[in-house]
């Protein structure tokens, strides 16, 4: 007898996926930069669900003061920011409090990657999402490529730029619909020329420096390849078999040097997004590396990249052995880890050489876990 051959069924709508689970669903607009058309997009859909019936508020819309993006705005139900004093000025902010005692089927919040005014309820506009989300009150939403935390370092060397304001990729992974809005790199020139992004005394200098062709053609790369990995992650769930492998699980092993931690971090987080949004970051003390004895520098860094690790995603778990190899490969065996991820430095690269070398050890494993060294010099110096 022949298994019937799979066969895709079509994508549902938005508003088919409010009815699926009591957990609001997120959607999520991504673009490769400022001007693709995000939040026009997002206000459309606004109208388009209301007239299927669907309670939808606005919890907060830039329109960065674009004629054509506030006229989509009309007559959609608007919940009024919150006014925070900082620094003698007032600022707005979302209000999630208000939102939730409106308690709408789905609210409209743009820029996700924002930063909220300190004396704020949470530090991020992804935590008030995720806090909207849990209340049963659906999301769409909007971010640009260069603010998903593990792509961090690509845009630095790529681009020349340091994004402050990051989005953690676990995040992006709980969107039940990823969109990407592609619009060419002459495309959003043009439109940038025109007036139709930034103010006329901003275009000058956005042209000659982050709109250049070259950085807009790598975003739209990035963003393409990103909602292409969440397509196959909306797969891999949808046709899984009961009698299919599950899914790998992923270690990254933290050392407790920190310089290279969070390019490791980084590449173990795309990494584990495209196996398994479930990944742990272990870290193994030895006696010679307690509280008391390293440097206090190397200890708060230590810390650091812990919470790092958790913004991540990562399961972060921390063990006390003198055997690091032996303690990371029971505990992987432990949790069915079928790939351990490491750094190796030009010191560890020689130690690797020595039978008692961490990732010698690690290599050489008897319980069929694959290791995957990443040359952390390299990762740094090139794009």
């Amino acid at each position: 007898m022949v298994d019937a051959p799979l066969t895709p069924t079509p994508e549902p709508s938005f508003a088919d996926l409010l009815r699926t689970r009591e957990r609001g669903k997120l959607k999520l607009y991504i673009g490769s930069a400022a001007g693709t058309g995000k939040t026009y997009r997002m206000l459309n859909e606004a109208h388009q669900l209301r007239q299927r019936g669907v309670d939808i508020v606005v919890g907060f819309a830039e329109t960065h003061g674009r004629p054509e993006t506030e006229a989509q705005i009309r007559d959609l139900e608007t919940v009024p920011r919150r006014r925070i004093e900082y620094r003698g000025r007032i600022l707005e902010e979302m209000d999630v409090e208000a939102i939730i005692a409106r308690q709408p089927q789905v609210a409209l919040v743009d820029e996700l990657a924002h930063t909220n005014v300190p004396g704020s309820q949470r530090a991020k506009r992804w935590e008030d999402v995720v806090a909207l989300l849990d209340e049963g009150i659906s999301i769409i939403s909007a971010v640009n490529i260069q603010h998903l935390e593990s792509l961090n370092d690509v845009i630095q060397k790529a681009l020349g730029v340091t994004v402050r304001e990051t989005v953690p990729d676990w995040v992006v992974m709980m969107g039940d619909q990823v969109i990407n809005l592609d619009i060419s790199a002459e495309d959003l020139r043009q439109r940038l020329i025109e007036g139709k992004i930034y103010a006329p005394d901003k275009i000058p200098l956005a042209l000659n420096n982050f709109f250049t062709e070259e950085n807009l053609t790598t975003l739209r790369e990035l963003a393409l390849r990103e909602v292409a990995s969440s397509v196959d992650r909306s797969r891999e769930e949808t046709f899984s078999r009961p009698d299919r492998r599950t899914v790998d699980r992923v270690l990254v092993a933290m050392s407790s040097h920190p310089e290279y931690t969070a390019i490791l971090l980084r590449k173990a987080s795309r990494i584990a997004g495209r196996l398994n949004p479930d990944w742990y970051c272990v870290y193994v003390q030895t006696a010679s590396e307690s509280a008391s004895r390293i440097d206090a520098t190397v200890q708060r860094k230590l810390v650091e990249n812990f919470q790092r690790a958790q913004a991540m995603g990562a399961e972060v778990v921390k063990l006390q052995s003198e055997d690091v190899a032996g303690a990371i490969v029971r505990f992987a065996r432990e949790k069915g880890v079928t790939l351990v991820i490491a750094g190796q430095s030009r010191r560890s690269f020689w130690q690797h050489f020595t039978s008692g070398s961490v990732i010698d050890r690690l290599i050489r494993n008897t319980e069929g876990i694959d290791v995957l060294i990443v040359p952390l010099e390299r990762e740094k110096d090139q794009p």
